[in-house]
């Protein structure tokens, strides 16, 4: 068997590690020069050369990683000719690709949310802002920004700021108070099966503190979010799912819920039509179910029979990034490793130069250690960090630290 994975970071090469597991032949797309080191990468620039190299190699799943493609629609005209996907269609991948339509989706389906208001242009957004000044305030551009397309602003002059850098339709969100986790629906537009919980570390620095970026480290179990479960599936997931049926775009593949545990109960923050990064990176090695099973329930409508097992240890992962990340940044450091780490390595921005790995990007790689507890996972990890050297090496170092202790 052989399955294809589109996309070239943490997420992706830790999708590969788990696909591989089953003696299942891996491929790469475009992936990059540290997961080629144990899978084979693929340069496929688009849509057009993924299906040529589908029609050639007979691939039996298309995995997805990131939104982008699938809000292109690439899994539309790869399901045309006959190729399995994991990932949703161009329409319903909308639940991403326009916050406007989540928020949309959510207010006439009573999913309970953030309030909010919706605006064609940041001018208008800005005139509202003034007009009615109260902070903390949410600020959300319309489209995919790589997870960098969100503000918490504390005052005008932060929020006129972050409204510069937008174009086209903003979202002003209510700013909820309360603790963040994560929950994935497995899904084949009808039936669904929820992962355990994980918890994403959005902002730069320890603390909570500074801009957001694309998640600078996760955790997984997530215990105190267990309570919560059947009311997220019973009124979230399942009328998410519902109300995309309905409209005639069923969602297939990973319904990523991200959400804030408040005074009032679970509260949605964000979709995501694919797996998190780095999320994912911290879930994977607990699944004990073949992934392939997973692809083949999404793609077969079988979800209903899928059994999902997991292992009993936490794991933590700690995103390495480029100091200045999620600005800009520089890159062609050489990456080193002063010992052998136990650490998993999940690479993300990496390129080769004269045979050595060289940063490439703002996350450049990430760990993740696997314990009896989160304590002790969380010990493994820290102590592999202070063996990867690279010149303007940044983390947090509170990942999975207890929230009275953030």
């Amino acid at each position: 068997m052989t399955v294809l994975i589109i996309g070239g970071g943490g997420r992706e090469h830790a999708l590969a590690a788990a696909i591989a597991k089953d003696g299942v032949k891996v491929f790469v797309a475009p992936g990059n020069a540290g997961i080629a080191r144990e899978f084979d990468c693929l340069s496929l620039p688009n849509v057009e050369a993924v299906l040529d190299w589908c029609v050639l190699n007979h691939p039996k799943y298309v995995v997805f990683g990131p939104e982008q493609p699938l809000a292109e629609g690439w899994a539309d005209v790869l399901e045309k000719a006959g190729i399995a996907c994991v990932g949703p269609s161009k329409k319903a991948a909308k639940i991403e690709s326009s916050k406007a339509f989540a928020k949309d989706l959510m207010a006439k389906n009573d999913i309970p949310t953030a309030s909010y208001e919706c605006f064609e242009n940041p001018e208008q957004a800005r005139k509202q802002i003034l007009s009615q000044p109260k902070y903390p305030i949410v600020i959300k551009a319309d489209g995919l920004a790589a997870g960098k397309g969100v503000a918490v602003v504390e005052n005008e002059a932060d929020a006129v700021k972050f409204l510069e850098s937008i174009s086209g339709k903003v979202v002003l969100e209510e700013f909820l108070e309360g603790w963040e986790t994560s929950l994935f629906a497995i899904t084949d537009g009808e039936s669904f099966k929820t992962t355990l919980f994980a918890r994403d570390h959005k902002r730069l620095m320890d603390g909570d503190l500074g801009p957001n970026t694309g998640g600078m480290g996760a955790f997984c179990p997530v215990p105190e979010a267990e309570a919560w479960r059947d009311e997220i599936e019973q009124r979230v997931i399942s009328p998410t799912l519902d109300a995309l049926r309905e409209l005639g775009t069923p969602f297939k593949g990973f319904l990523y819920c991200g959400l804030m545990i408040t005074k009032e109960g679970p509260k949605v923050l964000e979709y995501n039509c694919r797996l998190g990064d780095p999320e994912t990176q911290a879930l994977l090695p607990l699944l004990n179910t073949p992934f392939t099973e997973i692809c083949e329930a999404i793609t077969s409508k079988k979800v209903h029979e899928l059994k999902l097992e997991w292992s009993q240890e936490s794991s933590v992962c700690v995103v390495l990034s480029s100091q200045g990340y999620p600005g800009s940044f520089s890159t062609g450091h050489q990456i080193n490793f002063s010992k052998e780490i136990k650490s998993l390595i999940r690479y993300g921005g990496v390129a080769e130069k004269a045979g050595e790995l060289v940063t490439s990007g703002g996350r450049v790689l990430s760990l993740v250690a696997l314990g009896k507890n989160l304590a002790t996972a969380r010990e493994r990890v820290y102590h592999d960090i202070e063996a990867v050297e690279f010149l303007g090496k940044h983390f947090r170092g509170d990942i999975a630290l207890p929230r009275n202790e953030l």
